[in-house]
């Protein structure tokens, strides 16, 4: 075969080969109206291209199960069946997945515990020392115990801009457990039966910053219920029908500019209605220890009941330059006895640092409890009342206003700005004169 000839035969293969690959494209491509308006690059103002992702509109996939350096834009997966993630990931695998739409449509939990420890049945799982980034994803749970995002042992998920829905009954919104950890910023989850966002037994780390948190269920369906370290930042943490904060042993909830709100319908014969609650169950989820919640800045309503309840367990709750709206009870804080623990033993042990704000309502401590409160720069209205040990400081640039009478076993620090208000306040059985 001469030269010639043998690059006119290269030049057939490779046209040939181009048509086949051209022809394969095209029969694999959707013939949707969405694809075909799908985006494109655009000029941008100072002339230069600007790549923007193209986000796969093709038919629903079954589960994903994630390998090593998987990058997945776009798509649909579901899963269906019991115990069956839509998207998973275990080992040391490390993905990422953007603009994917992920439902867990249906095949509910067999094990209640598997999925609420170990986050069998989610529309997302990592697990393992397995890494998952979610970008600009739409996560859906619909089945029973089908948490939405679920991270597990040493797993890390990274969540942005996604919205997190979970009707299915209980199911969490983003969870962690086992020591996992999640991070997420400008998140939207909601959830009909348990928090928004939870942690269960083994607890782990979540840092979550921007977005709305909203859960709308009855009794135990709080925005945020804690058995581990969760920080929250400028967000919206709302709780319908129950509790906002719920902490359990020793574990914490910080909260930084967020607006949170509560509305306790709690039923259950001994309960007392709060905002926020922190106790210890004795159910193995959380370790004794003591509860620590603390907010800076933003606003913290309750609708039903007290703003704070502390019992069985010992607590912490910091409070700097927060706006505090009791509910019509005027109750600020109680401490006391409750349905955990034994009785005559389970009473709440609390220290309370109140600085750069105003604070309103009543506090009670019953004869097993104690509270230590200290006042920094704080404008206090309320009356302090109970058999339980009490002590107080007045901190520089504080003042208390009594609106009924009160007692308190100990009281240091600078006691002038207190006005009596026509009440009386006994410390340590004596009746305190004002100067």
């Amino acid at each position: 075969m001469s030269k010639k000839e043998k690059i006119i035969r290269r030049i057939l293969c490779f046209l040939l080969a181009a048509s086949m690959l051209f022809a394969a494209s095209c029969s694999k491509a959707p013939s949707s109206d969405k694809e075909e308006n799908a985006p494109t690059d655009e000029q941008t103002e100072t002339g230069t291209v600007e790549e923007k992702p193209v986000y796969d509109n093709s038919p629903l996939f079954g589960p994903l199960v994630l390998s090593d350096s998987d990058s997945f834009t776009g798509g649909t997966y579901v899963s269906e069946e019991p115990d069956v993630s839509a998207v998973e990931a275990s080992g040391t695998v490390n993905a990422e997945m953007t603009g994917s739409v992920i439902s867990k449509n249906s095949g509910g939990a067999t094990s209640a515990d598997d999925s609420s420890f170990r986050g069998v049945n989610a529309a997302v799982r990592a697990y393992g020392d397995s890494v998952v980034t979610l970008r600009d994803c739409t996560v859906s749970a619909d089945a029973e115990n089908a948490t939405g995002v679920f991270a597990y042992q040493n797993a890390v998920i990274y969540i942005y801009d996604s919205t997190v829905t979970v009707t299915g009954g209980g199911s969490g919104g983003v969870q962690v457990a086992g020591g996992g950890t999640l991070y997420g910023e400008n998140l939207t989850v909601e959830t009909e039966s348990k928090a928004a966002i939870r942690s269960d037994r083994g607890g782990g780390v979540m840092v979550l910053r921007g977005g709305s948190y909203t859960s709308r269920g009855f009794n135990g369906c709080p925005a945020i219920y804690s058995t581990a370290d969760i920080t929250v930042t400028d967000a919206l943490c709302v709780s319908e029908n129950s509790r906002a904060v719920i902490i359990e042993g020793k574990n914490s909830v910080s909260l930084e500019n967020c607006v949170l709100t509560g509305n306790d319908q709690s039923s259950k014969e001994g309960s007392v209605r709060a905002a926020v609650l922190l106790y210890q169950s004795a159910s193995g989820d959380a370790k004794e220890g003591v509860s620590v919640f603390t907010m800076s800045g933003g606003s913290l309503t309750s609708f039903s009941g007290a703003l704070f309840y502390v019992t069985n367990t010992s607590s912490v709750i910091n409070l700097r330059g927060t706006q505090l709206i009791p509910s019509d009870t005027g109750m600020l804080l109680i401490v006391s006895e409750g349905r955990w623990g034994k009785d005559g033993r389970n009473g709440g042990k609390c220290e309370m640092n109140v600085s750069d704000q105003t604070l309103s309502g009543d506090i009670f401590v019953d004869g097993i409890s104690s509270l230590s409160l200290r006042l920094e720069n704080v404008s206090y209205t309320g009356a302090i009342t109970g058999d339980g040990g009490i002590s107080l400081d007045m901190g520089s640039g504080s003042s208390w206003v009594l609106t009924g009478d009160s007692r308190v076993d100990s009281l240091t620090g600078d006691t002038s700005g207190i006005d009596l208000n026509g009440f009386s306040l006994y410390v340590g059985g004596e009746e305190f004169t004002s100067h």
